[in-house]
């Protein structure tokens, strides 16, 4: 069931242990989706219980293109808004990018890019780093994808860091390497991310509980450890 954490930060609750991931819900007076989670997740439930359909969407950011952030797009064949992913994911879920065969993840994601495909009715916009959409700024963030891309809401002091980051007993830890393409640039991103961002309350993670307050304290907990 929809969370709402902070006036107007919904958590749609779209993973379950081991399986799918978080996406969540901003309306600072336009409607922002980010992230989607996996295919029939219920996505648009959770819209529904937040109190929205699709249909009041303004927006949609996608931290990234893996198959339990951006499969429950194909959930919504009635949204109407532009979909925006960072420049290097938008190549690769577009096959203007193919992964390397021989990696792990790369492999990976020319299978899922096949059996998921974005809906080819959707407007994906690629995105630059420091881009502003609405009220969010973009910040690349590569490692776990090359195209990984987190947004903060100024405004509203939350960042939303897809899978840059993980909760874990109430604390960040980085993604594990089989569900990496890079390691050590999932570090060198958080630690640029955590000198960058404006000070942050709400932290919303794609896997594990959101971190309500003290955002900035606890990216600069994990910043030191890695």
């Amino acid at each position: 069931m929809a969370q709402e954490l902070a006036e107007g930060v919904w958590l749609l609750e779209l993973s379950v242990p081991v399986v799918g991931a978080n996406a969540f819900l901003v309306d600072d007076g336009e409607v922002t989706l980010v992230d989607a989670g996996l295919p029939r997740r219920g996505l648009r439930r959770e819209l529904r219980d937040a109190g929205y359909g699709p249909g009041a969407v303004d927006r949609a950011l996608v931290t990234h293109y893996d198959v339990d952030h951006v499969g429950g797009l194909g959930d919504l064949p009635d949204l109407d808004a532009p979909v925006f992913v960072g420049e290097r994911d938008a190549a690769l879920l577009s096959g203007a990018y193919d992964p390397p065969l021989f990696h792990h993840k790369g492999a990976f994601h020319r299978l899922s890019r096949a059996l998921v495909p974005i809906p080819a009715h959707l407007d994906v916009r690629p995105l630059e780093d420091g881009a502003r959409v609405g009220g969010f700024t973009a910040y690349h963030t590569p490692g776990h994808n090359p195209g990984h891309t987190a947004y903060v809401h100024d405004d509203l002091g939350v960042g939303l860091l897809g899978d840059l980051a993980w909760e874990r007993g109430g604390a960040l830890t980085p993604p594990k390497w089989w569900d990496s393409y890079d390691t050590r640039e999932i570090r060198r991103s958080i630690r640029r991310f955590a000198r960058s961002v404006p000070s942050v309350e709400v932290l919303c993670m794609g896997h594990g509980t959101p971190i309500r307050a003290g955002g900035s304290e606890a990216l600069s907990a994990l910043a030191s450890r890695v």
